[in-house]
């Protein structure tokens, strides 16, 4: 049997997380599939600790203190997105 990444790391994913069918995918160019896999894993960090509070994090943390880290990336990416969502931009900004 040979060995190939992309049934492990793409079909599979988009198969069972995002529900597409196998002509789905066959009918898909490869870097539309990429970029729903790369905006699913952003989602997926963007809500991985969605009712933590730092208590929580400090707590956990004791026992694995990468969950720090792990808390750190998730804040600055809800910081980020929020961030942009309530920009309020101008025309000009919009057709840049």
């Amino acid at each position: 049997m040979r060995e190939a990444p992309e049934p492990v790391l793409l079909y599979i994913p988009l198969m069972k997380d995002l529900g597409l069918s196998w002509n789905e995918i066959k009918e898909t160019p490869r870097k539309e599939l990429e970029g729903i896999l790369i905006a699913y894993a952003e989602y997926q960090m963007l809500h991985s600790l969605d009712g933590y509070d730092d208590n929580d994090i400090n707590n956990m943390a004791k026992n694995k203190p990468q969950v720090r880290g792990q808390y750190a990336r998730y804040l600055e990416k809800k910081r980020k997105y929020y961030k942009t969502i309530e920009e309020k931009k101008s025309f000009k900004d919009l057709i840049r």
